[in-house]
This record gives C-alpha cells, structure tokens and sequence, in this order.
C-alpha cells in the first residue's frame, strides 16, 4: 500500500515587478510518495526551483509570496504553520540539495562541524554523539578516508565531494521528503553518474520521497519513477517515466526529446526550439507554450487544462489529448 509524503494542490507562487504581482508557479499540483522519485523537468525559467522554495517555504519576501494553494507534508499543510515550526521541519523531515554546493557550505566552518550541526539542532545530540553520527553519515555517501577528512574545509573538496557532502547533510536527520534542484548539473559525467547512483541507492535504504529537479532528461531517465514536465509556470505532462519516452504526448516534450543528440546516429541535425520562456509579464492568454508550437491551430488561443491523454498520463493541450484519445479508440 502507497504511503503519501507529499501532496500539491493548486500552487501559485507570484513575484513583484514594478508594484504589479505576476505568477511564475501557476496553479500546479503533484503528489509524491514514499521511496519513489518525482522529477521535475523545463527549461531555466519555468519555475521549477520556485516550487520547491515555496515546499521549503523559502521564498523571498516580500519580492516575493505563496498567493494560494496547499503544500500538505506527511498530513500537514505547510501554509498553517509559523515561521518557527517550519524552521523545526527544515533540516529534519524535509531537506533541500541545492544546485551549487560551494555556495551553500559555511566557508568558514569545516565539514564535520556542519554535518553534525543538524543533528545537534533537531535530535538534541550532545557535540560527541553528533559528530560519531556525522562520521557514519559521511561514510554512508562514499566520502574517501571520511575520518581523516572530517576536520577539513569546502574548499578542499573536489566538486563531487561537495556535493556528496551536500547529501550528507540532507539525510543526516533522515527525512521523509529530499528535494533535489539539479544537484549533478556542475559535475562531469562520471561524478554525476556515481551521485545519481548514490542518491537511488540512499533513497531506496531510507524510503524518502524524492522531488528531482532537472533539465536533463538522460539524468531522468536514470533516477525518476514519475516525470512532470513544467513550462512557464504550469505542468504540461505528468506520466510515468516509461510512458513520457516512448509516448511523450505534449508538443513541448516532444521538442525536448528532439532537441537531445543521437548517439547511434552520425550525422544529424539538432532540432531547436525557436524562440524563448515568455517573461512573467507577458505569458500568452492561451496555451503558454502555442508561440513556439509547431502543431499550434484552432483552439490553442483558448486556456487548456491538464487532462487524461491515456491511462496515468497527463497532458496540457487539446490536440495532444485528442489524438491520444483517437489511438484508444481505434486499438
């Protein structure tokens, strides 16, 4: 039986520009449950960090606010809950893996001191204890000779211990939900390939629900049990993962897939997708993505919803849906 972590019910996070507030997260919802990972995928700009700031309730303010919806974690919604609460939640029942881990360490404070500071703040440990559990939690994600590299500092990390220790802070409290906003995205392919291993391998020992954000669809194809492809704000496709690769229903995945290099194929010709993300003022009254839509026609200008387009399988667009449905129909 599937045990719910994480439930999204009509999430629309704006943002201030020049007095006026317009949405960059409009209306999505999602759920996610225990040992399975979600991954959440777009182009820069199409508000997918901004979801997971507004679970973490991170969102700057007053540039910016969570305006409406729900962000229910393990039975409570997030949005009822005062500042002191949420600061008790963070670091315990949900993590965040930020995208660049040079950035989000203390320059100043060396690796075991903040791997051991989460577990000193939400369990209470003693300074011993905690550092004893650090040290496990290290050896967990693979750091080399963890004991002797316990008191050195960020800098003397290579990009893939960084960010190793990134995830070591994240699960030393073992929570319930880690979200993940492109933690491999700045190493190369050979670290990023033993963090994603590392990542499926702890997700499946602690049974977290994982929230994986990407652009990368080779990564989501490695990690994901479920796809939700953003575009400007909205979900355009929901499905399982198997589904998305070989049936993607959307235009805007369908351009996603044809824009990624063929590695059996020597000659070829990358397909771009023209034009660009539309800027927070300025979204298209209708389908937001019918500007860049080679397939756009009649009845594109009007606002689409997300609805069936086969079993499990979610779509934003009425000629996406409508073909689907005539597939069904004649098989």
């Amino acid at each position: 039986m599937r045990e719910q972590v994480l439930r999204v019910e009509d999430l629309r996070v704006e943002f201030r520009i020049r007095a006026e507030w317009y949405p960059a997260v409009d209306g999505i919802s999602f759920a996610l449950d225990r040992n399975e990972t979600l991954a959440l995928v777009g182009e820069s700009g199409c508000g997918k960090s901004v979801t997971a700031l507004s679970i973490m309730g991170l969102v700057p303010e007053p540039q910016g606010r969570v305006s409406a919806g729900r962000i229910v974690l393990d039975g409570t919604d997030l949005r009822t809950i005062d500042e002191t609460k949420f600061e008790a939640l963070r670091g315990d029942r949900m993590t965040m893996i930020f995208q660049e881990p040079m950035t989000s360490l203390n320059p100043v404070m060396s690796i075991g001191t903040q791997v051991a500071e989460a577990l000193r703040v939400h369990r209470g440990m003693s300074r011993g204890d905690a550092e004893a559990k650090a040290l496990a939690v290290l050896e967990e994600v693979k750091i080399p000779s963890a004991k002797h590299r316990f008191h050195d500092y960020p800098h003397q990390f290579s990009g893939g211990m960084r960010q190793r220790v990134m995830i070591a802070m994240a699960l030393a409290c073992e929570p319930t939900l880690l979200l993940a906003d492109e933690p491999t995205t700045a190493l190369d392919v050979t670290i990023q390939a033993q963090v994603l291993g590392l990542l499926a391998d702890l997700k499946g020992r602690h049974g977290m629900a994982m929230l994986f954000i990407t652009h990368n669809l080779g990564v989501v194809a490695q990690i994901a049990d479920r796809v939700a492809v953003m575009y400007a704000g909205q979900i355009v496709e929901e499905a399982p993962v198997h589904e998305i690769f070989t049936r993607p229903a959307h235009p805007y995945t369908r351009a996603l897939f044809s824009a990624i290099p063929r590695m059996d194929r020597a000659e070829q010709m990358l397909a771009a997708i023209l034009g660009r993300v539309p800027p927070l003022t300025d979204m298209p009254k209708g389908c937001r993505f019918a500007p860049r839509c080679p397939l756009r026609r009649e009845g594109c200008e009007a606002p689409q919803v997300l609805a069936a387009a086969a079993p499990q399988h979610l779509a934003r667009c009425h000629i996406a849906t409508n073909t689907f449905a005539k597939e069904l129909a004649r098989a």
